[in-house]
């Protein structure tokens, strides 16, 4: 009985938490329509200052106390630059984009804390005055947790006072509800936007300034509370900070007596999978309200078109230098070429759900992630040949793709992306934690080419071959009557609907095909790599993708190769270069971000329109 509830205080002391960081997520999410991937990136900057000013301040407690606070104030200062500076000059474009310089932003601030605080784990100094514990049915609980038990419903209870009794806090809710009619009535949305985005970082900063006592400090902090504050955003209901106090009571009982409960391999996997039932069965959330459209809701998807100019001569010059040029070159550079291979195709894929399915997917690298580990298990759990474990691989994230895809497209817009996170995050955590099967984080190892295919050159023919067949085959897909049905579906999905066109079916059939062809950009990965790991199935690749995606443009096929080419040239020119190559790739994002906002191929396919124009 002990253990239960001291189980349940400590269940509610990480809930508490996890409320202050999903609240602002919530607000902010409501009023701007943003999925700030940045907002874990403001928890761990929230609790790497606290540290440093609360070791530094004089007065003793007051001072100690007061260097919280004041970590949390730089945080939503800093949010408010970020808005103001950034985001603010991109509100016209799609969401996506946003979604990626948020992304540019998580790997500049991930280096700012390695300049500035160094990457070693740091231990923050103990609360003055609550570093004890109080006896509870003969155990002891840390007094600290007992304060935080108390202080989150104290500012539950501010917000609750400030989104209604006061005109900010009803605009917001307004907002919330409508964007479009309050701007309509007068509101300067700027400036509301500019207001909510400091809330919710002040918010995500005191959290952190908080957890800085109880928790090692490490530069991983960002995307391990991101995962959990989606899962409670998504549980309470986007848009509801107090749907988001609900999702993190949840969360954080099922945590903590999930440990106790369940089996090691599965306690990580029920967090996720009550995010995926919520969105199954409840897709606003338990507290929350339907959103407006998925398609007209913020324009989540940006303008496309099945070509943007003809490809056809520089896929086939492409085509030639791959051929030719690899025996000319270094070996660094001949394995350069077979992960932008492996990316290019996993990109593509993704291009054919959201430039043609109009479908959102914010964990694609499930499915890149089951075809290395598909491929890997193949080959040492099953004893096949290298050459026949390659061609089966692809065939666990087929797999995959139809269970989740059964659930996916039965939803749209915000609430289809959260649930692939949610499978995702299933995926992962299976993959994690399954160390009889998996290896679990430390992965599987010695998944080598076989001997006949060993030599880089050879396996890059390999892979040029593999890609090559799926980039034609995935654009076959979208040139087919198929192709043109499932765009026609993701303009006017209803006028579809009433011609008798099986919408889902179609949109499972893509889901279906990109999942396999992800599978086999992570089956050439793995081969490459040598081993497969549960980061491959991880949030940042699925970013990752989406940026190499939108990089390239999504008017056309071919832009996902370019994006992913674009991305992983940088991204190996400068982790050679500098060891603070998170920053300069993010840096380089955000400013091809602000200069082409429809990506670097549709910036060209617009060009070259405008050069073939009469008007020239």
């Amino acid at each position: 009985m002990t253990l239960l509830l001291l189980q349940f205080l400590t269940g509610l002391t990480n809930a508490m938490f996890l409320f202050l960081v999903a609240s602002g997520l919530s607000l902010i999410f409501g009023v701007t329509r943003i999925i700030n991937f940045a907002h874990g990136s403001f928890f761990m900057l929230g609790a790497y200052m606290a540290a440093s000013l609360a070791a530094v301040l004089p007065g003793g407690a007051g001072g100690y106390y007061l260097g919280l606070l004041l970590a949390s104030l730089a945080v939503a200062l800093l949010g408010g630059l970020v808005e103001l500076l950034l985001l603010r000059r991109i509100y016209r474009s799609a969401p996506l984009y946003q979604l990626l310089l948020t992304f540019a932003l998580v790997l500049v601030m991930a280096d700012a804390v390695r300049l500035f605080w160094g990457p070693e784990n740091r231990l923050g100094p103990p609360p003055p005055g609550l570093s004890g514990s109080l006896p509870i049915l003969d155990q002891q609980f840390p007094t600290y947790d007992l304060a935080i038990l108390l202080l989150g419903p104290s500012v539950a209870a501010g917000l609750w006072w400030l989104l209604y009794r006061t005109r900010w806090g009803i605009l917001i809710r307004a907002a919330t509800a409508d964007r479009e009619m309050v701007g309509a009535l007068g509101v300067k949305e700027s400036w509301l936007f500019t207001g909510v985005f400091v809330l919710g970082s002040w918010l995500a900063g005191l959290a952190g300034a908080l957890q800085m006592p109880r928790q090692a400090l490490t530069t991983v902090l960002d995307s391990t509370v991101i995962a959990e504050a989606f899962v409670v955003v998504v549980v309470g209901g986007m848009g509801s900070p107090f749907g988001a106090l609900l999702g993190a009571v949840l969360i954080g009982l099922l945590q903590a007596f999930g440990i106790l409960w369940l089996p090691r391999e599965f306690h990580m996997v029920i967090v996720f999978l009550l995010m995926a039932i919520v969105l199954i069965f409840r897709p606003w959330g338990l507290l929350g309200r339907p959103l407006q459209s998925d398609r007209g809701e913020g324009g989540w998807v940006p303008e496309t078109s099945r070509w943007a100019g003809n490809p056809g001569w520089a896929a086939g010059g492409i085509a030639l230098l791959l051929l030719l040029l690899p025996p000319l070159l270094p070996t660094f550079f001949v394995w350069l070429l077979v992960e932008i291979l492996a990316f290019a195709l996993f990109a593509a894929s993704l291009q054919l759900l959201i430039g043609s399915g109009g479908m959102i997917s914010f964990g694609h690298a499930a499915y890149f992630g089951l075809g290395a580990y598909g491929a890997a298990l193949w080959m040492q759990q099953g004893g096949l040949p290298m050459p026949v474990a390659f061609l089966l691989g692809p065939l666990a994230a087929l797999g995959a793709a139809l269970i989740f895809g059964l659930f996916c497209v039965r939803l749209s817009g915000v609430y289809f992306a959260m649930l692939t996170l949610a499978f995702a995050q299933i995926a992962y955590a299976v993959v994690h934690q399954w160390y009889d099967l998996t290896g679990g984080d430390n992965g599987l190892l010695g998944v080598w080419p076989a001997s006949a295919l060993a030599t880089p050159l050879r396996y890059y023919y390999l892979a040029l071959l593999a890609g090559g067949i799926g980039l034609a085959f995935l654009g076959r897909v979208t040139d087919s009557p198929f192709g043109v049905t499932l765009r026609a579906t993701r303009d006017h999905a209803r006028r579809c609907e009433a011609l008798g066109v099986n919408v889902r079916a179609h949109q499972l059939l893509a889901f279906s095909v990109a999942g396999l062809c992800a599978g086999l950009g992570g089956t050439i990965f793995v081969f490459l790599k040598g081993g497969a790991f549960p980061d491959y199935l991880g949030i940042p690749v699925s970013v990752e993708s989406l940026a190499m995606v939108l990089l390239g443009g999504m008017q056309s096929l071919w832009g996902a190769p370019v994006g992913a080419a674009l991305y992983l040239f940088l991204d190996t020119v400068i982790t050679r270069s500098t060891g603070y190559w998170q920053a300069a790739l993010g840096g380089i994002l955000i400013l091809l971000v602000l200069s082409f906002p429809r990506g670097v191929g549709g910036w060209l396919a617009g060009k070259t329109s405008r050069e073939g124009s009469p008007d020239g």
